[in-house]
């Protein structure tokens, strides 16, 4: 069985929060994987009216709300075809465990008559898929998904993702209203879907698969029901010129943790010299020059040029947009370059590269230690600066980006169409 349930009966509350348990449910994690990610609650009670003061709606799983009565309720998977949950209760409230899609059927009976039955089906209403705000590249990569929702469904699409990345994506999807959390208003939305890396859902309740085994994009198609083929996603330029007349490559070198960044000690130097000695101007995009934690700052390559700052999102776009090619990290603005079907050289050795898009252009070291990012045994820690959970104090500490040399990335390089290597 899928589904809790509050009733007076159970709890002698009439009119509390659903719980997360039952006995029919099994324990959830003792971290809560919601509560660690950024999103606007849903209503108190369901948004949708029904026969009988029945109260039903799909925000933030399947909700239903009943008054004093007899009642017997079922919920269903219509396709799968299992019944997910079934009750008989004198008022009170269900909800699904599972809170990404199903497309559930609701049976109501009172006193032993069928009285109401409500099939999912958007079409037409609004719908809420909030985004962690903040993440540039997580929204590039999610944000597609949510689109072929909107399009396999014929809804009202609403999307909660950060205010600066607004201007993206806003002129791009017209049909698609963009909203920060603070402008959200619960109590209008059909159905609510949250997207996120829930690290700590061992019961699979906001997640049908781990991230680390689908990739980091692609749960986004799991989590809403749809096609999970990666997709980029639509960005349209208010100035489509090119920055500068000379052939120039685009690179990112800083991370939000060291794991993410090379550490090769001398190798952006050495490449951003070789590039230089090809013709190129070397444009550096990072958002800071210099970014670092305690004893440990990494600095804008010796040589590059630099248009780092807060400049606006779109002023990046352009930048990558026209540029040869990008060399960047498992960070945001390679998945903003991969946006603008700019050639990306990624390299990365903490993830898999599954955990990213397609490029033909990834750099990893199958030679060392890699791919812990995708290691469930292991839990990712934001809040460590220097996270290497197989190495860490030791001398293979960062060996996955460490011991990918100078030399494999020119190799990659080679392969871009176009370019120039002597």
């Amino acid at each position: 069985m899928q589904s809790a349930i509050t009733s007076p009966q159970e709890s002698g509350h009439q009119d509390v929060a659903p719980l997360e348990v039952s006995e029919n449910t099994p324990a959830l994690p003792s971290i809560n994987p919601i509560k660690k990610q950024n999103f606007a609650p849903s209503s108190e009670l369901p948004t949708q009216a029904g026969p009988l003061e029945i109260k039903y709606d799909f925000n933030d799983g399947c909700r239903v709300v009943l008054p004093e009565g007899q009642w017997r309720v079922r919920l269903s998977d219509i396709d799968t075809g299992n019944i997910v949950f079934e009750t008989n209760l004198v008022n009170g409230r269900i909800n699904s465990t599972k809170r990404y899609f199903v497309r559930y059927r609701i049976e109501v009976w009172a006193d032993g008559q069928p009285v109401f039955s409500h099939e999912y089906a958007a079409q037409g209403h609004e719908v809420l898929v909030q985004l962690p705000v903040g993440t540039l590249g997580d929204t590039i990569g999610w944000l597609p998904y949510a689109v072929k929702f909107q399009a396999l469904h014929n809804c009202r699409l609403s999307i909660v993702i950060a205010e600066q990345l607004i201007p993206l994506f806003k002129d791009a999807y017209p049909d698609i209203t963009f909203l920060t959390q603070a402008q959200v208003k619960p109590e209008r939305y059909y159905a609510t879907y949250r997207i996120g890396l829930f690290f700590d859902d061992d019961a699979t309740i906001f997640q049908p698969c781990d991230f680390r085994l689908v990739g980091l994009h692609r749960t986004a198609g799991y989590i809403l029901g749809v096609d999970s083929t990666e997709r980029r996603p639509l960005i349209k330029l208010s100035d489509d010129s090119r920055p500068i007349a000379e052939p120039y490559v685009c690179i990112a070198t800083q991370s939000t943790t060291q794991c993410k960044y090379w550490n090769n000690p001398g190798g952006w130097r050495e490449l951003v010299s070789f590039l230089k000695a090809q013709g190129y101007r070397v444009i550096c995009l990072d958002q800071k020059p210099v970014h670092g934690f305690g004893i440990v700052w990494n600095h804008i390559p010796h040589g590059a040029e630099d248009q780092t700052g807060d400049r606006p999102l779109l002023e990046r776009a352009r930048w990558l947009k026209h540029a040869d090619f990008f060399i960047g990290l498992s960070s945001g603005l390679s998945w903003l370059a991969w946006a603008m079907e700019t050639p990306v050289v990624l390299i990365s050795g903490f993830t898999h590269p599954t955990t990213e898009f397609d490029t033909p252009y990834r750099v990893i070291n199958y030679h060392t230690c890699n791919s812990c990012w995708n290691d469930v045994r292991v839990r990712f820690d934001h809040q460590d600066f220097l996270w290497c959970p197989r190495h860490k104090d030791t001398p293979r500490q960062f060996e996955c980006t460490r011991l990918i040399t100078v030399s494999a990335i020119k190799a990659v390089i080679h392969k871009i169409p176009g370019f120039n290597y002597d």
